[in-house]
């Protein structure tokens, strides 16, 4: 169980991005954050792991208050918390394979990395995780030489390097053209479905949401403003989240 109380997040320059946000999310849940741009929806998923630290407020998951965590513990907690971001955070340079294998630093000496040395299972995993996603064929290009969709899909083999027990997925289809954040989000809903891993991705538009995601919450002004089932933002709803001048697409 995560559970998220209070959550506030003030920037230095006054900005409340995150205002009072509380829900909880159970496990093997496919929880979608939605918003406007500039909501609190990357600031609330960065909480999360604390890669933003939240002003007031806890995190609390299987027990353990993220928020009070020791640098140490942030460390554990880290491993099994996966993410994946918008764009891609690849090293371009670097192979596919190599990229995969980054998501195995939390578990390994960091100097084997520096020399490109991983153990043999950890390679044998990474080869195994990119056939999942689709691209096992192109383990050993470098990865700027990929599309933006199969990019996305090593990300997502990264973090499954983790062994994750939740996937942070931080707009991972809003650089994406409509097939392709279908076949990402397929992907998604695929490991929540037959791995148990609970997922919580923030999206911006509503027809996702709908097809993939068990439950919603929505963000205004850092604000909570909805919580509940997908089918359940109707014409009202959407309005109170967007803004009365919003316009549904799909």
């Amino acid at each position: 169980m995560l559970e998220v109380k209070n959550l506030v997040k003030v920037y230095d320059n006054k900005v409340r991005a995150l205002d009072g946000v509380s829900f909880s999310v159970k496990p093997g849940q496919f929880l979608a954050v939605v918003g406007l741009s500039g909501s609190g929806k990357s600031t609330l998923l960065r909480c999360i792991n604390r890669l933003i630290e939240p002003t007031t407020g806890q995190i609390v998951w299987k027990g353990v208050d993220v928020t009070a965590a020791s640098p140490e513990e942030i460390r554990r907690i880290r491993r099994r918390i996966g993410m994946i971001f918008q764009h891609f955070n690849l090293v371009t340079r670097s192979s596919v394979l190599t990229n995969t294998l980054a998501g195995r630093l939390g578990y390994i000496n960091p100097l084997w990395s520096l020399v490109n040395r991983f153990p043999k299972e950890d390679v044998r995993q990474a080869l195994t995780k990119l056939d999942r996603v689709g691209i096992g064929d192109k383990a050993y290009v470098r990865a700027d030489e990929l599309s933006g969709g199969q990019q996305q899909r090593v990300g997502i083999a990264r973090a499954l390097m983790q062994n994750p027990e939740i996937l942070l997925a931080d707009e991972p289809v809003a650089s994406l053209d409509p097939v392709l954040a279908h076949s990402i989000m397929k992907i998604l809903k695929q490991l929540n479905q037959e791995d148990g891993i609970t997922v919580i991705c923030s999206l911006h538009f509503l027809d996702l949401v709908q097809r993939y995601a068990d439950r919603a919450i929505a963000l205004n002004q850092g604000k909570l403003v909805f919580d509940g089932l997908p089918h359940e933002i109707d014409d009202q709803r959407f309005r109170e989240i967007y803004g009365q001048d919003a316009e549904r697409i799909g």
